[in-house]
């Protein structure tokens, strides 16, 4: 059975990206599923997540060797049923790196069906960036979800990675959905009500009844090198994570079901 592929993007920095791709990841762990996380972020945020900073500086080899040089994946397991894919701050040159090369947006994708074939779930955490390296992650993905601040700002980006996904459709990924948008950082400000409102009623059932809500311990969880059900496991951001997880697992379940 082919993994299911999920990129997490959001031009837009500071909406909870990485934060989720590494507490998704590891409530799809916790629930028995063999999960792969792989960081396309030069910044390297999911990846000092998991490593601390000794433990990173000693990766020979991260995801940059694979897109620009053909290297096998360097997976690293980081918990039972959890492996990451580290990133590297030579990311931020692969656009120049890869400028004439033919095919250059389904790189990933190729890599991922020599090297990671054996996962329930592989989650990609994109760069805040639309350039070549989120469009392998985009061509080499079924599903796109979308964290989002209930802000104005964000609620007009939103436009922008839905004419970035029709390009993707038409070009180099037909299978490609927008199937998932999810709020983060949620408090009761009215603000936080009102543009909730709008995107429910724009994009329906593609927005997840789970709301992130704004919560410390997820903030301090990845300085500690724990996922937020280690760091805080009552805390509200486990609690939205795990719920997050679930109808994450609910979409896919319905998606077997109707094949």
């Amino acid at each position: 059975m082919r993994p299911n592929v999920i990129a997490f993007a959001n031009h837009k920095g500071g909406v909870g990206k990485t934060t989720s791709v590494a507490n998704v990841g590891g409530a799809l762990a916790l629930a028995g599923k063999r999960t792969l996380l792989i960081d396309l972020d030069s910044q390297e945020n999911l990846t000092y997540h998991f490593l601390s900073e000794e433990e990173g500086e000693a990766q020979e080899a991260s995801v940059y060797e694979s897109i620009v040089d053909g290297a096998r994946l360097p997976i690293l397991n980081v918990r039972p049923n959890l492996d990451l894919v580290p990133a590297s701050i030579e990311l931020g040159r692969a656009e120049s790196d890869l400028n004439g090369r033919s095919l250059r947006e389904y790189i990933l994708r190729g890599i991922l069906e020599r090297d990671a074939g054996g996962y329930d779930f592989i989650l990609i955490d994109c760069p805040p960036s639309l350039g070549v390296v989120t469009s392998n992650a985009l061509t080499a993905a079924r599903d796109l979800y979308i964290p989002l601040t209930a802000e104005t700002l964000p609620l007009r980006g939103l436009t922008r990675l839905e004419d970035i996904v029709q390009l993707i459709q038409r070009r180099t990924n037909r299978s490609l959905r927008l199937s998932g948008i999810f709020i983060t950082r949620y408090n009761n400000r009215s603000l936080n009500d009102i543009v909730e409102r709008n995107i429910r009623q724009r994009y329906g059932e593609r927005v997840f009844a789970t709301r992130i809500r704004e919560n410390i311990a997820l903030a301090e969880c990845p300085f500690s090198g724990k996922l937020i059900y280690e760091y805080a496991p009552s805390s509200n951001g486990a609690k939205d994570y795990r719920r997050l997880t679930g109808e994450i697992l609910a979409r896919f379940d319905t998606y077997d079901t109707n094949k």
